[in-house]
């Protein structure tokens, strides 16, 4: 991947197959122009829960059994239980979630920032193999990850996954770095050893490398949609308009692919199944 703005592709060329098979087989990353028919379109969260629905299943992103999340700032205080990244303005780190695929919808762009930034997570692993080969065997070890604060429906109090792995010979990385270190100080958790905080550390300063990343930032009616397994994501802090209606709001969608990768056997506890193209990824809804 280059560092510029994307080419993105015509809506009319949405396409399932070709969809599917770029997110697992090629860039992993689709960029999808605006509906011709957009703004006439009337309930725009059911139009994209519908859309993504050709693509994979949608599944829950909190114990309230979310399958559409708006990300836009909240202005909760830093202590507030519902505080999450997607509803605050503040930069957030290279990370991935728990799904297999990540689709975004931008109703509105922010006034100024909130740029959009991308890594390929395999060129990540392959410049600490290379630089850091001690470091890349500490990131596949397994590391602890504390339980999201709108995970209520999950029982563990933490969960233990490597960074990077492969089964099959499919890669997959997969890194929040907010719940390792929230894992880290909590004493019910267990604690990171010296030699894993400086592996996510280099990690972490590899991602800041500019010529890896690709930006850009998404206008009103476009559609992202990245491989969670290949891809790392993050979007920088942004300045809102003071009318509520014009603020910066994207809709997300977590979805299970049908022709996902295989996955090593520490991923079933926070996934359900580790098994390819089955349903898997999100947060246990509670009724």
């Amino acid at each position: 991947m280059s560092m510029h703005r994307l080419n993105a592709i015509p809506y009319s060329s949405f396409d399932t197959g070709m969809i599917r098979n770029e997110l697992e087989n090629g860039s992993g990353m689709i960029y999808i122009e605006k509906n011709p028919g957009f703004e006439e379109i009337k309930d725009l969260e059911i139009w994209y829960k519908d859309l993504s629905k050709e693509l994979g299943t949608p599944v829950s992103q909190s114990a309230k059994g979310e399958l559409v999340l708006s990300v836009r700032n909240e202005s909760f205080k830093k202590d507030d239980a519902r505080t999450r990244g997607p509803n605050t303005n503040r930069k957030l780190s290279f990370h991935t979630d728990r799904c297999d695929v990540i689709a975004f919808l931008c109703l509105m762009p922010a006034k100024e920032g909130g740029e959009n930034q991308i890594i390929d997570s395999i060129q990540v692993s392959e410049v600490i193999e290379r630089e850091r080969p001690d470091l890349h065997d500490i990131l596949k070890q397994n590391f602890p990850l504390k339980k999201h604060v709108v995970d209520s429906g999950n029982p563990k109090p933490f969960v233990m996954q490597p960074i990077f792995s492969e089964k099959e010979g499919f890669f997959a990385c997969s890194y929040l770095r907010v719940l390792i270190d929230r894992a880290h100080e909590d004493k019910n958790c267990p604690s990171l050893t010296p030699r894993q905080l400086e592996a996510i550390d280099y990690f972490d300063q590899v991602c800041e490398r500019e010529e890896l990343q690709t930006r850009f930032t998404m206008k009103r009616g476009e559609i992202l949609l990245l491989n969670n397994w290949t891809l790392l994501h993050r979007r920088t802090a942004f300045t809102d308009h003071s009318d509520y209606k014009k603020r910066r709001h994207l809709l997300r969608i977590w979805l299970s692919m049908p022709n996902s990768r295989p996955l090593v056997d520490a991923f079933k506890e926070n996934f359900g199944t580790t098994q390819a193209g089955k349903v898997r990824g999100g947060m246990k809804a509670i009724s």
